[in-house]
């Protein structure tokens, strides 16, 4: 059985809240600042209930936080988590690019031997 290190796993968080139309907006959303869940269903053609949901989703991938004002729960964008995923999508767009580098060599060489 292979074990999983705890990065995979907050890997596999930020992909998960990432995999959903509602919760990339909604991250959109937030980068313009704080806002209620209210406010972040407005957009979107679904219950409150449901935008709380996904807003949990969001938070247990430590994509954003809440804060309490007052009776309103405010959610803010917490970015940071967005880097590893993104360092780890870059390991692989160099390795495809390089892949695809040696093809287009081997093709070359190929029409040059014919």
């Amino acid at each position: 059985m292979v074990e999983r290190q705890s990065d995979d796993l907050d890997l596999d968080a930020i992909f998960h809240a990432l995999a959903h139309p509602i919760r990339r907006a909604t991250l959109e959303e937030l980068a313009d600042g704080p806002k209620s869940v209210s406010e972040l269903s407005e957009p979107h053609d679904v219950s409150l209930a449901a935008v709380s949901k996904h807003l949990r989703v969001l938070e247990d991938a430590n994509l954003l936080e809440v804060e309490q004002d007052g009776r309103v729960r405010r959610s803010h964008l917490n970015a940071a988590p967005l880097s590893e995923a993104f360092g780890w999508l870059t390991r692989y767009r160099v390795l495809w690019e390089d892949r695809f580098d040696a093809l287009a060599d081997h093709l070359e060489n190929e029409d040059e031997d014919q």
